[in-house]
């Protein structure tokens, strides 16, 4: 059993981590069980375990915290849904490029709901879009935009942190940083591709979309 949890008010980063690694050490010993936990934070951003401080372009914009999730910097704030993923790696397969490939298709499967087209590029880790209504790349390629992040720890095989979903979050916050050290390319939200999605929306599609990719079936 995974527990599902949606918190509705935004939660502090801090108390957010205090929270993982505790429950992290009680699906160990056993004592609980799974969990995905739904939230928001307020604005702030975080540096993963590969973040270049060069990145960090507005420094006292807003909160900074060292996460000791893998990646760069990143943004989080109200109108993005962040997923903690605690789940038994152990149990699914000990194969962590397996799970982060279940991650991204999760959230693939996610937007395919509101009928938005994610991929995934080679080099570059997340979600992404095509935006056809943009300017061309100079390379003349079709221009991308982020619309997930992904970054995960592990300890013992059990994982957490996790995922963020841009739903309606005020993009211009992202300029403080450079989001995952990629300069080329921008990003993106569902209510910026001009859908009317909610947190609700999605939560309800995250639901959805869980079992055909971390089902037993999907696991082995």
């Amino acid at each position: 059993m995974v527990e599902w949890i949606t918190s509705e008010n935004p939660v502090g980063y801090e108390e957010a981590v205090r929270w993982m690694e505790a429950r992290v050490g009680d699906i160990l010993v056993g004592r609980a069980s799974e969990a995905i936990w739904l939230l928001e934070h307020p604005p702030l951003y975080t540096a993963g375990t590969s973040a270049d401080a060069n990145d960090l372009t507005d420094p006292d914009r807003f909160d900074v915290f060292q996460a000791q999730r893998g990646g760069q910097y990143t943004y989080h704030g109200p109108g993005q849904r962040v997923i903690y993923v605690l789940l038994d790696v152990g149990k699914r397969g000990r194969d962590v490029r397996k799970f982060v490939q279940q991650l991204e298709d999760w959230v693939i499967r996610t937007l395919a709901e509101f009928n938005v087209t994610g991929e995934i590029r080679p080099g570059r880790v997340g979600v992404w879009v095509t935006r056809p209504d943009k300017t061309l790349h100079p390379s003349g390629a079709l221009a991308e935009d982020k619309i997930a992040a992904i970054g995960i720890r592990l300890r013992k095989w059990i994982s957490f942190h996790g995922i963020s979903i841009n739903v309606e979050p005020d993009l211009e916050h992202f300029s403080g940083i450079v989001p995952c050290g990629i300069t080329e390319h921008g990003v993106t939200s569902l209510v910026d591709l001009g859908l009317p999605v909610t947190l609700a929306d999605v939560d309800l599609a995250l639901r959805r979309s869980f079992d055909a990719v971390f089902s037993e079936q999907a696991a082995k």
